[in-house]
This record gives structure tokens, sequence and C-alpha cells, in this order.
């Protein structure tokens, strides 16, 4: 299905276009395309009511690898919205007590002004790639000045005009791009700094190479590049100029704050009020740091104020030790919806490796067709890989789908290594008997199994 605007998707459509990558969690594909409906709804509501039309903010509840992260990537790619994933256990660690959690806010108008940006350059893209084009003549053959007092057919000048034709056309047949020319690239006049400090100053270093960046003059140098590499570097540059940066930022803002989705992964680590022995801060202090800009208050950023009142905020955890009870109530208060995902099983497995677009055994098969190779499962294999995936998580830790790169790892790791060499293997059939041999080992030795797989 071609990709249609975010306005256009009903729940349904969206959680069809989550099953293309996601096996199963009905649950919280639900819960993620009404939320993310809602935004839309919410922006055809007139009046002072829709000021007041709230983000329910939602905890998903899951071990590890039953696809938490993946269906919020995935969410924010389908609305084509700013999208950050921070890691709540980040904030317990001592040397980040009291750094400025709105940090988590300008990182998100950092992706949203590169959004914005990169939308910009594609639209202006076909003009700056002939003003590059252009530029690049010039490298090859320094423009020449008609004389004031020649006349029309002057042949020195029409000899001229012949030449950079005959270059141009040259240049677009690609005949140059292996041919160095001589660029003037600007470079900041200030090094790099970084500064480190208590509550709100993580930003400083950022704020202090702007402002002295501003204030010094660039410096101009010489670089010797190839014509391919110079195009890009011409045409970044010539985007730049055509591009209106004061409306970038008024918009990577806009979005922000209108579609901006925020994914607090491990947020069962801050659950609790005791952090317990260790390099760790309170818990209970963490939530409470979270919890304004969850609230929604106003974020300063180097692009301007931003308000985190329709912030999509999505947490996560897996909430083995601790309950989503175990969290302030405020800040419970804040994420209204809960699901719960269930453990992956061995059906599942075998989907997560043949159905999503991106599933594991197709990005095998590509890389191994890039060796002039072809690599296939027949069936029964798929179903033991699966098999085998299942049974280790079961006996040992469950790390959920994750455990599928391990098992197909260690299943290919002779082919992937002797493939480039063994010019005679073309087709490579995985078959379940090689599948049993490659783990017997494993299966029967629990203690290896623990540390091999």
């Amino acid at each position: 299905m071609t990709q249609k605007s975010i306005k256009t998707f009903t729940p349904r459509e969206i959680v069809d276009e989550l099953d293309k990558h996601i096996i199963g969690q009905d649950a919280a594909k639900r819960a993620v395309a009404i939320a993310l409906r809602n935004r839309w709804r919410r922006k055809r509501v007139t009046g002072d009511i829709r000021n007041e039309i709230l983000p329910n903010n939602i905890i998903m509840i899951g071990s590890t690898g039953v696809g938490k992260t993946e269906i919020a990537r995935r969410l924010a790619s389908l609305a084509q919205a700013p999208f950050i994933k921070v890691e709540a256990s980040k904030f317990t660690e001592i040397g980040y007590v009291g750094r400025d959690v709105e940090s988590i806010i300008r990182d998100l108008v950092e992706v949203s002004f590169n959004i914005v940006k990169a939308e910009q350059q594609e639209i202006v893209h076909t003009k700056a790639q002939e003003n590059a084009n252009e530029r690049l003549m010039d490298l090859l053959l320094p423009p020449v000045k008609r004389p004031v007092n020649a006349t029309e057919d002057d042949p020195d000048y029409e000899r001229y005009k012949k030449t950079r034709n005959r270059l141009h056309e040259k240049l677009m047949a690609g005949e140059f791009e292996d041919r160095e020319v001589e660029l003037k690239v600007q470079q900041d006049a200030t090094p790099m700094m970084q500064v480190f400090g208590p509550l709100g100053m993580d930003d400083l270093g950022m704020n202090l190479q702007d402002m002295l960046g501003n204030a010094m003059p660039k410096k101009n140098r010489i670089k010797k590049v190839s014509v391919a590499e110079a195009r890009k570097i011409l045409i970044d540059e010539e985007a730049h100029k055509l591009i209106d940066m004061d409306k970038v930022q008024a918009e990577a803002l806009r979005r922000a704050e209108e579609a901006g989705i925020v994914f607090i992964d491990e947020i069962d680590k801050i659950a609790g009020e005791h952090a317990g022995s260790g390099p760790d801060v309170s818990r209970e202090g963490v939530q409470r740091d979270i919890l304004p800009i969850v609230e929604g208050s106003t974020v300063k950023t180097k692009y301007g104020t931003v308000r985190t009142d329709h912030v999509l905020f999505i947490a996560a955890g897996a909430f083995h030790i601790a309950k989503p009870s175990d969290l302030i109530p405020e800040l419970q208060g804040r994420f209204p919806i809960r699901v719960e995902l269930d453990n992956l099983t061995e059906e599942d497995f075998v989907k997560i490796l043949t159905l999503p677009r991106s599933a594991l055994i197709k990005q095998y098969q590509a890389l191994v067709e890039a060796d002039g190779a072809a690599l296939s499962f027949n069936d029964e294999a798929i179903k033991e890989i699966a098999h085998v995936a299942y049974k280790v998580n079961d006996t040992t830790e469950n790390i959920g789908a994750r455990r599928l790169h391990t098992i197909m790892s260690r299943l290919l790791d002779s082919i992937m290594f002797d493939l480039p060499d063994d010019i005679k293997t073309k087709k490579i059939r995985i078959t379940k008997k090689k599948v049993t041999e490659a783990f017997e080992d494993y299966m029967e030795d629990q203690d290896l199994s623990r540390y091999i797989l």
C-alpha cells in the first residue's frame, strides 16, 4: 500500500500497517492506533475545547524483545512524526542526577528540525543541484567575462562558450566524477567544546558554541575533493541558501508540539521508593523530574520554546519486579492507557522469521545474494529454528525475538564465513537436519546453552 497522509489512516488501517512489521500484540497496536488517530481528530475540533484535549499516554508492559520499541518506532515512521527514545534508567546513574530531563524535549525538537529541513531540501533539490553544477563548471573552467568592446561574434568568447558547453555535457554524463577539484569550504573559528555542570547545564557547551561561532568570523580553507564529493557539498550549500530557515524552525517547533512522540523505555527501573545499594540515585526523584514534561510544561530550546502538553508519551517496561502501581500516583495518572504485551510463542517466531517485510530470513538471503549465492529454508527448518529459539528462551533468560538473531547467527556462521571463497556454492539450502545438528550439543548441555545462546 502506498504511504498515505496520516490524516487518511483509520485506526484499522494503522493496525494493518503495523502488522506488516510486527507480529501479534494486537492490544498494543489498537491502543497506539487510537492514540494516533485521536491527534488527527483533535486537529478537527474547533473552539477552546481543542486545547483541553490531551493525548492518552500509554504504558506498554511486556518482556524484552516482544515488540514494545518496534511498535513505537514504526508508529512514528507511519505518522512521519518526530520521535525520540530515551531510557529512564539513565537518569538514575550518578553523573545524571539532576541532569536536565528537559534535554529529552530538546532532542525531540532537534529531530523535528532535521525532518523539516530534509523535506525542504528535497523541495529545492533540483534547483540546488543546478546551481551546484554551475559552480562545478566554474571550478573546472573558470568563467571569463565577455570584453566590453567585443563584437557580437567575438571569436575568443565564442570559443570559450563552446568549450564550456562541451565540458558541461561531459559533466552531466558523469565523465568527471573522479577528477579532483579545489573547493573552498568554511570551518568554525572556535573548537568544539563540551561543558559538564549541574541541573540545566547540559546544553551549556552547545549554547556557548553557538554564541562564539556567531561572534567569531568563519575561516575558509581549500580542500581537494572529487567532483562527486564536491557536488554533494555544493548542493548542501545551495539548498541552505534557498531554504527559509526561520520557517523551518517554526515548523519544527510546531511539529514537535503537535506530533512529537517520546518513547520512555525501562520505566519500571525507576518505579519504587528505594534504589537499593549501588551507583543509583532516588528513583522517585527521577519520576518527579520527568513528571513536569509529561504533565505539560514549557521547555526552552535553541530553536525557541516548546510546550509539551500535546506530545504523546509512550512508556514501556518489563515490570518483572516492580508494578505500574509502584510509580508515584501523579505519574501514573499521566499514563491512563495500559496494555500488556504477550510473550512470543513458537508460532510467533515462525511468523517473525518469514512474514514481516524485513524478516530475518529475508535479511540473510539478501546478504548471501550479495556474494552471488542463493539461500533458502524449507518449512521444517524454519519451524525447528523457532523451536530452538523458544526452548532457549524458556530455559534461560527470555529475550523474546532477539533470540532469533543469536540462533540465526550461530546457524549460518560457517556459511557466512566461507561463502566469499567457496565459489562453487551457488545454492544453499537449510533443512531441519542441519538446524538440529547445529544446536544438538547446545540443547543437551544447558550450561553451554546459557553461555553461547
